[in-house]
């Protein structure tokens, strides 16, 4: 899961963001909106949203860690696996192998498995396309400037629909769904109904408001067990993402074969909706802070949400495709690490430096805890 930085806040004065002020103007001329619509406005806004403005939002100058600010370790244990996954289509004649990274930030991730491939399995990087998914401008160009050592490799397309035609090979994500805009439903104790979370204006703050639910949700239906409706509190708050899982059916629909992979902090639906978790698990990162003040400053914050698995999985399957596993990051990356192990020249000296990655990105106290890794694949 995202961790707060330990690094002290450099204090320095920043122009003033107008997002905000360009949030209210369209809420006073149009009335509240849904918490998905203020979500995606700051976060993707352009140029003024938290993803568009801020290239160092992750690791020591940033809010917080992911598993990619540990070092090249994670990235190296994926270019083990996808070369794994890729054998057969390295073997074969065709003409190229195909990496699709989607949402890849500030393409460290790309670098760290570009890096491995290149001097670990020469064939398969002689004859790779690694295609990064990014509809963003901006972070095309942090990507771009990031990735230039490898730009016979690299291309980038702003949506699946770019391809025309379908894909074999692997199609990958990290910390991509939890940052797609939810809509947030409550519990209506007295009525026993749900209803959606908006975001209103007073003077110059944004507060909470109820809205009626917009409309019901293909992917998720809230629970309707009797006893459990009964002991849900007032105002009982979940998240769903219907955006997150149609998009992971586009991805699918695109693939022709291979595996689609994602990496992410989440949870099963069971998991996701218990009494005891009334707040739902929707949070910002600010200033090396985990905040519950979601509504605080906009565009200057992170906004993440668990993802919902089920729902993912659902939605693959829907589509066609088979799952491999639903595992949590600790496992997958540790039988990974156990093939490394068995035949170090496959991989490369495993340096104590990599042994403090490790521990690192499988410990429960540490990014162990709450990152999944959802893998499933069509076959050829």
């Amino acid at each position: 899961m995202r961790q707060p930085t330990n690094s002290e806040s450099h204090t320095t004065l920043q122009p003033l963001n107008p997002l905000p002020e360009i949030i209210r103007r369209e809420i006073r001329a149009a009335g509240a909106i849904s918490f998905a619509r203020f979500m995606a406005l700051a976060l993707y806004c352009p140029q003024l949203g938290y993803y568009e403005r801020k290239p160092d939002t992750v690791g020591r100058r940033g809010d917080y860690y992911t598993s990619v600010s540990v070092g090249p370790l994670f990235g190296e244990l994926l270019a083990f696996q996808f070369a794994e996954w890729l054998e057969a289509e390295v073997r074969s004649q065709k003409s190229e192998v195909r990496i699709i990274e989607a949402g890849a930030h500030d393409g460290k991730l790309a670098a760290d498995i570009l890096d491995w491939l290149q001097k670990n399995r020469q064939p398969l990087y002689a004859r790779l396309e690694y295609s990064i998914l990014e509809p963003s401008p901006q972070r095309q160009q942090w990507q771009r400037e990031n990735l230039a050592r490898f730009a016979p490799r690299v291309r980038w397309l702003s949506g699946l629909s770019e391809n025309q035609e379908t894909f074999s090979g692997v199609l990958f994500s990290n910390e991509l769904l939890d940052a797609f805009p939810v809509q947030r439903l409550g519990w209506d104790a007295r009525a026993k109904q749900w209803f959606e979370w908006g975001v209103a204006v007073e003077g110059e703050r944004f507060v909470w408001t109820r809205l009626p639910v917009s409309a019901p949700s293909s992917i998720f239906h809230p629970p309707s067990s009797p006893d459990l409706l009964e002991v849900l509190p007032d105002g009982y708050t979940i998240e769903i993402c219907p955006a997150a899982a149609a998009w992971w059916r586009e991805a699918a629909a695109a693939m022709r074969s291979g595996k689609l992979v994602a990496i992410d902090y989440g949870l099963t639906a069971a998991e996701l909706f218990l009494p005891e978790r009334p707040g739902g698990t929707l949070r910002a990162y600010h200033q090396h802070q985990i905040s519950d003040d979601l509504l605080a400053n906009a565009g200057e914050q992170d906004l993440t949400a668990h993802v919902n698995f089920s729902s993912i999985q659902q939605a693959g399957e829907a589509a066609g495709l088979q799952t491999e596993g639903l595992f949590a990051q600790p496992k997958f990356l540790t039988d990974i690490a156990a093939r490394v192990w068995k035949n170090p020249a496959a991989f490369g000296e495993w340096t104590p430096a990599r042994t403090r990655q490790f521990q690192t990105l499988t410990h429960p106290q540490h990014l162990g805890r709450a990152f999944r890794v959802l893998v499933q694949s069509r076959p050829a």
